[in-house]
């Protein structure tokens, strides 16, 4: 590689990094606060806590790169442009490769990264996300609930007990269960425990009062009670493995046995395209950034700025990428949608590049701007009038 092309390589990688780490640690900080109640729900550790938050990381990495990339190529591009180093290069006859072939290796390179991400950390990673979750509510009752404390445990449901003996023994029982908006629950236990499996809780010598919504009551005595928990712990103390959480082998073969598969055959379809598009996504806006930036420019050309322009071509691509996606869970004919959206725009970016032209669209959107934006500077100046003055 040349040293103008390493030069450039690396002026692109810094700003890359520089636009990735702070997006990438403000998004990564609201998504980890979104968890804490598991630590002040569930008695975890901050240790377990760290560990969840290590393994949410690896699910937001993909979404931020293509955006770093625009960020990174538009603005070097632009500094560029303005410190007259893009009209130098131009002058001394370099080719036009020597702009294009760093960014693009870098860019490469990050979908390829982006690649290994989305398909071979992320899936591990939401799979022990799940496991997690699932095993810090397995023992709910019988290990972190505190004594002599009335806590909710799951939406309309709560436990409240006196004493907790050894061999996952509970004294004084007291649960309210209000999830059948029909009906609500009490129940009153002098001890219970919970079954091996986490599914049921055995109460023995109580009674359970049922309250409807004209306000009878009915009493009940028991010897013995089972109370269902297979709705918790089938979620919690298990981890069920959605579309996202499998890995590209599973999507590609997935197994026609599989309960939520069966369930939802189109999440698995969306979920396998999404993944095979998404990441060319850096390559992509790579090629749109350097058409709409990669060229010399003169200061006083009036212009929307390139970093704008790019972005909004960029959300565009990835909204027009992510409905494409969401369509292919009930209607297949948006497979060949979503993945003709990288193909077109990077077709169009390359005509342009080769033309030494930028994309039409956004030249046109830049120049309305910039014109109205001139239009709106001249008549605050007309409305401002000439300064006020005494006469002779």
């Amino acid at each position: 590689m040349k040293l103008l092309e390493t030069y450039i390589l690396r002026r692109v990688g810094q700003m890359f990094l520089v636009a990735l780490l702070p997006v990438l640690a403000i998004i990564w900080t609201t998504q980890v606060l979104q968890r804490v109640n598991l630590v002040t729900d569930s008695g975890q550790s901050m240790g377990s806590f760290a560990k969840l938050a290590t393994l949410i990381l690896p699910s937001i990495i993909p979404i931020v790169l293509p955006f770093a990339i625009v960020i990174g190529v538009t603005q070097t591009l632009t500094t560029m442009n303005n410190d007259s180093e893009l009209t130098v290069i131009d002058a001394a006859g370099a080719k036009r490769g020597i702009i294009l072939r760093p960014i693009l290796i870098l860019a490469a390179v990050i979908s390829v990264f982006s690649f290994l991400v989305d398909n071979v950390v992320e899936p591990k990673a939401k799979t022990g996300v799940r496991q997690m979750v699932a095993a810090a509510y397995a023992d709910l009752l019988s290990t972190v609930i505190e004594e002599k404390n009335f806590r909710r445990i799951d939406t309309g449901l709560y436990v409240q007990i006196s004493e907790r003996l050894a061999g996952r023994v509970l004294k004084g029982l007291f649960v309210v269960d209000e999830r059948d908006p029909a009906f609500e629950l009490i129940y009153y236990a002098r001890e219970g425990a919970v079954d091996e499996k986490g599914t049921s809780l055995i109460m023995h010598d109580g009674e359970v009062h049922r309250k409807t919504q004209t306000g009878e009551v009915s009493v009940i005595r028991f010897d013995s009670y089972s109370f269902d928990l297979s709705d918790l712990t089938q979620n919690r103390g298990q981890a069920t493995l959605r579309a996202s959480d499998r890995e590209l082998s599973f999507l590609l073969n997935p197994d026609p046995n599989d309960k939520d598969y069966i369930a939802k055959p189109g999440s698995y379809r969306a979920e396998l395209h999404r993944r095979l598009t998404d990441w060319v996504l850096p390559m992509v806006f790579a090629l749109i950034s350097l058409a709409i930036a990669g060229d010399a420019r003169s200061h006083r050309e009036a212009r929307l700025h390139p970093m704008v322009a790019a972005l909004i071509f960029a959300f565009a691509i990835r909204w027009a990428s992510f409905y494409a996606a969401n369509q292919i869970d009930t209607d297949p004919e948006y497979i060949g949608v979503l993945y003709a959206i990288p193909v077109i725009a990077s077709l169009l970016a390359i005509a342009s590049l080769s033309h030494h032209k930028r994309l039409s669209v956004v030249s046109a959107m830049s120049d309305h701007i910039a014109a109205s934006w001139q239009r709106l500077l001249r008549r605050f100046g007309r409305s401002a009038g000439p300064s006020a003055g005494g006469s002779a």
